[in-house]
């Protein structure tokens, strides 16, 4: 099992490194979903999130788009996983765990850094969720 410290992760690069450990067989843990950082301008990625949740559909089927910061990681990786309904895809998205904040559990762990401080534009997944 492999602990991950999202403090300071770029998204999409930690989305790809979890989702082809996934599909290798190895369970892991994200934590500090909240401090991963999304790169480019922040209007704009505002802008971007707040269209995608204007728009909706019917009341009950959807589309449902994510609010907090932990499922909005867990759903980038799912996005670079083959099929999450059927097979490998189903099997190893079962084996990921997302939090915002360390566990009881995993704090005397040792944990992957998975991030380092940024000198580009740069905003935190916790400013677009609620």
């Amino acid at each position: 099992m492999k602990i991950i410290d999202g403090t300071n992760a770029v998204l999409g690069r930690l989305a790809s490194y979890v989702a082809k450990e996934l599909l290798k067989g190895e369970e892991i843990n994200i934590m500090n979903c909240e401090k991963v950082i999304i790169t480019g301008n922040q209007k704009t990625t505002e802008r971007e999130f707040s269209d995608k949740r204007s728009r909706f559909g019917h009341s009950q089927k959807g589309p449902k788009h994510i609010k907090t910061s932990d499922r909005m990681v867990k759903r980038v990786v799912r996005g670079m996983l083959p099929n999450h309904r059927f097979g490998r895809g189903r099997q190893a998205w079962k084996r990921l765990m997302c939090y915002n904040k360390v566990p009881k559990e995993f704090q005397d762990k040792k944990m992957i850094k998975a991030g380092k401080p940024k000198t580009c534009k740069y905003s935190e997944v916790k400013e677009f969720s609620k």
